[in-house]
């Protein structure tokens, strides 16, 4: 089988004056994205593939550093469009996010509608893989939220927040196939 994981970024430094795609790994992030290079599936990725933003492309560079192995930054897997809002703070940023999840063919503040974020990484992740061979296991390092949507287009199961991760740096595993077939069964978050 041909397999992927999906791996979030962990702990960042939050700054309201910068803005979220720019925001870095704060040290206990830092420390946590090194485990995933000891994780069970580590030896085996031969690509890593992150996100523009910095915290996904720091995470990926620990992890491809530490593996020795090629890492590449595709844009178009970034976390879904909160530039509207900017910065909310985390009970607002909670309350806003639900409904982002429970009205997925809606805008909420702005926002990037989840159906629309839920394309954007699934067709990205697939046009990542079409330049990769069918049998080299990849890593993309990316968000919880556009993760949680890939993770339920992959079960073949509506939008929800009920699938989202608990906290930033967790991962899981997906056979390649499921992109199409979507027989992903009962995926779950595993945290670092």
């Amino acid at each position: 089988m041909s397999w992927c994981v999906y791996l979030t970024h962990p702990e960042v430094k939050v700054d309201p004056d910068v803005p979220v795609p720019e925001w870095c790994l704060n040290d206990v992030g830092r420390e946590r994205a090194a485990k995933a290079s000891f994780l069970p599936f580590a030896g085996e990725i031969r690509h890593v593939i992150s996100s523009g933003e910095v915290k996904a492309i720091e995470t990926a560079q620990i992890f491809a550093g530490r593996m020795n192995v090629f890492h590449r930054v595709l844009q178009f897997l970034h976390e879904n469009d909160r530039s509207a809002t900017g910065f909310l703070p985390p009970e607002e940023f909670e309350k806003t996010a639900d409904v982002f999840f429970a009205e997925p063919g809606q805008s909420v503040r702005g926002w990037e509608r989840a159906i629309d974020a839920q394309g954007r990484i699934v067709n990205g992740i697939k046009s990542a893989l079409r330049h990769i061979p069918e049998n080299d296991p990849v890593l993309f390092t990316g968000h919880g939220a556009v993760g949680t949507l890939l993770m339920c287009h992959l079960m073949a199961t509506p939008i929800s927040r009920s699938h989202d991760q608990k906290r930033g740096g967790c991962w899981y595993r997906f056979d390649k196939t499921w992109l199409t077939t979507q027989t992903g069964g009962n995926l779950r978050w595993t945290e670092l």
